[in-house]
């Protein structure tokens, strides 16, 4: 339980994962790998933050906005996986980020979330990422963010 004691050394209580809305799972595993669904920033009055970064929403609040949607796909894992020091490594994160079209710091915001994760992980959290501009997410929403982890068995 490594992972679950850095995390208090850390401060940070897991939020629990949503809800799916339709047919689709949290995470699924295949093999050694397990598929995290896109997860947003949900807030504590139940819905997921809204608004375009660089439209009101700063990239500072975005930030923000990318590491509390990086908790909620740790809960995931953890939903998942039962034990967090199964995490092997982080492999690939995709964050996209609900910006208006002349926006050009998708990095600095989804960086929310991967400093979170090498917070966590420490090196295991390390990993590939793309982050990319949408002109909309679901609900208006600011982040969406989806990650592909190796686990041990």
């Amino acid at each position: 339980m490594l992972i679950e004691r850095r995390l208090e050394d850390l401060g940070i209580t897991l939020p629990k994962v949503p809800t799916p809305v339709g047919t689709y799972l949290p995470a699924v595993q295949m093999g050694d790998l397990l598929f995290l669904c896109g997860q947003g920033p949900l807030l504590p009055n139940g819905e997921n933050a809204r608004g375009k970064l660089g439209g009101g929403v700063t990239v500072e609040e975005g930030y923000q906005l990318a590491r509390l949607t990086g908790l909620y796909l740790i809960s995931a894992m953890k939903d998942a996986l039962g034990d967090l020091d199964r995490v092997a490594r982080i492999g690939k994160v995709l964050g996209m980020v609900n910006c208006v079209p002349e926006f050009e710091d998708t990095p600095g915001v989804i960086n929310g979330c991967s400093d979170l994760f090498v917070e966590v992980f420490g090196e295991k959290g390390r990993h590939a990422r793309s982050s990319v501009g949408m002109s909309t997410l679901p609900g208006n929403m600011s982040v969406e963010i989806e990650a592909i982890v190796q686990v041990v068995a």
